[in-house]
């Protein structure tokens, strides 16, 4: 088992943007590795779309869910967005994290870390299903 450690106990708290929708399954899955990922990077991932459903139903609570989201961006200190495409749901995380002037980082599906926020042009903004 690996352990990461951090010389302090000041780790800050990272919101794991990524996709949802559609194959829930795979990106349940793709948001456990991001949020490990997040992990070796000595910080503490929170990724809603890991907990929500659990107690939440997608259908119905949608709007419920996503005003969660909110509140949820306004108290991590970075929100880090992963994957290729950009769902409409994580385009209003986007949104919100800009709206409040928090610190955001991109990544690709392999977490590696893209250059800017300008690669994430709207044609690659999915509807969310």
């Amino acid at each position: 088992m690996c352990v990461v450690t951090s010389k302090n106990n000041n780790l800050p708290l990272i919101y794991v943007c990524s996709k949802y929708s559609g194959d829930t399954a795979s990106n349940t899955e793709s948001a456990k590795r991001y949020s490990r990922f997040v992990v070796e990077q000595s910080a503490i991932p929170f990724a809603p779309h890991l907990l929500l459903p659990l107690y939440m139903c997608e259908e119905s609570e949608r709007e419920l869910a996503m005003l969660m989201d909110m509140v949820f961006i306004e108290k991590c200190d970075e929100l880090w967005v992963f994957g290729e495409d950009v769902s409409e749901g994580m385009r209003r995380e986007i949104a919100k994290a800009e709206e409040i002037h928090k610190r955001i980082r991109f990544f690709d599906n392999a977490c590696n870390e893209a250059n800017t926020h300008l690669e994430f042009q709207p044609e690659r903004i999915q509807e969310d299903h």
